[in-house]
């Protein structure tokens, strides 16, 4: 396995820390508050370093000289032996975790065209699972990729992030009337301004005047104006 493999650019490796550290704040518990951004921050100064025994020591976040040993899934800092981090998640755990996983990462082989081609198989791009997914960011449409090195694992990130940006809700459509009568703030013939649906026109029998109305959730007839 070549070095360059485990020891990346600062800038790949800085990203593939945050997007590890976000999957990670997204799973654990929300009371370990700030414990993830301290967690990133021994990662990044290389403070998370395994031992031959299978333990892991990581640093101090305040203290630069001190360093505690992680065995399995207990830690000797306070805020763990003490019961202060919730579930047992305090950031040199956590630490270790996002270390763990950013070297999964970067030992993970790419295919290379070439090898691909050699073995007679169709040459595959930069990773073998790869999805697409448009979303509605703060009014503006983008594509997101999605890639990975395992299809059952890229379909629970995209689940993820369907669940993180979920469709928005249709608008009503207007008329061109409709649509010059709400830029002059004037009110809106034929659409509802309490519920913001379209209503219909009723003609009026026996010579009365015909109205608009529309039928609610709850199977009450709406004709477009706030009860009192």
């Amino acid at each position: 396995m070549s070095t360059s493999t485990l020891t990346p650019d600062r800038q790949t490796f800085r990203a593939l820390v945050a997007e590890v550290a976000a999957r990670a704040k997204e799973k654990l518990p929300q009371a370990v508050n700030g414990r993830v951004e301290s967690a990133v921050k021994l990662v990044l100064a290389h403070d998370v370093t395994p031992q031959a025994d299978g333990t892991i020591l990581v640093g101090s976040s305040a203290d630069p000289l001190k360093t505690y040993r992680l065995e399995g899934t207990t830690c000797t800092c306070q805020d763990f032996q003490y019961g202060k981090a919730p579930d047992g998640w305090c950031s040199h755990r956590i630490a270790a975790g996002i270390q763990k996983r950013v070297r999964e990462v970067l030992a993970t082989p790419a295919v290379e065209p070439a090898t691909a081609q050699e073995s007679g198989h169709p040459a595959l791009p930069e990773a073998p699972a790869s999805v697409n997914v448009r979303l509605t960011l703060h009014g503006r449409e983008v594509q997101l990729t999605l890639r990975d090195h395992d299809e059952g694992r890229l379909l629970v990130r995209l689940e993820e992030v369907l669940q993180r940006y979920p469709l928005p809700q249709s608008q009503p459509q207007l008329s061109p009337q409709q649509h010059n009568a709400a830029a002059m703030h004037r009110p809106v013939t034929g659409f509802c301004q309490v519920h913001n649906v379209p209503m219909r026109w009723n003609e009026g029998k026996e010579g009365r005047k015909g109205w608009y109305s529309h039928k609610t959730e709850d199977g009450q007839w709406c004709q477009g104006r706030a009860r009192g």
